[in-house]
């Protein structure tokens, strides 16, 4: 699961190095600017995503999550779906397509889980200073939302949940997005390890 993510100027800046390196000019992609803030399902965060009409990625301001009916009876109460589980996405209704066809990377500088006493944990890697998620995304009337994608913990984080983001490397953040025929491969894939940093407070996830 993943239910909140923090963003900063290093999470800005490893966005614009990869746009740049993406478009091969250093100008091409124009300096992007963050604030430093945790990101929340519903709210808008920037996203990569392929360019419009082209192979090559670019930042997209997405809002988190997809919207469905509560139920079948037409009722304006509307739901909100903000994670997806890697293992069954291929064959959710409400995901197939989008996953087929509009693939994004979301990235973040780290992101939360609670434990089951809700006392908060922040996942990160030490060695780099932003992490990449899988994701998707949807269009809607008022514009594009995505969802990260989900798996199964690793020993980083099992202690903690049983789930967590599905995490790409550098080298696949491009094929992710690019390459269908290996969308299954990295449906598979088992994250790298992270670092944790606990904050022992009593907190409710929203």
């Amino acid at each position: 699961m993943c239910g909140r993510y923090y963003v900063d100027d290093d999470t800005a800046k490893e966005i614009e190095k990869l746009v740049r390196l993406a478009e091969e000019k250093s100008s091409a992609a124009p300096a992007l600017k963050l604030s430093a803030k945790d990101i929340h399902p519903s709210e808008i965060a920037p996203v990569l995503a392929v360019k419009d009409g082209a192979s090559r990625i670019c930042c997209r301001m997405q809002r988190w999550g997809f919207t469905v009916a509560e139920n079948n009876t037409g009722s304006a109460e509307k739901k909100l779906i903000f994670n997806a589980r890697s293992e069954t996405v291929t064959e959710k209704r409400m995901f197939s397509d989008a996953v087929a066809r509009r693939r994004a990377v979301i990235p973040a500088t780290w992101f939360y889980e609670w434990n089951r006493n809700k006392e908060k944990n922040i996942f990160y890697r030490k060695e780099k200073p932003v992490l990449f998620m899988a994701g998707f995304y949807n269009l809607y009337p008022d514009g594009e939302h995505f969802v990260i994608l989900t798996t199964r913990a690793n020993e980083s984080m099992e202690a903690v949940h049983n789930r967590m983001p599905l995490l790409l490397e550098d080298g696949e953040i491009l094929p992710w997005i690019t390459q269908p025929d290996r969308t299954q491969d990295f449906l598979h894939k088992v994250p790298g390890l992270l670092e944790r940093r606990s904050e022992y407070e009593q907190i409710s996830l929203f």
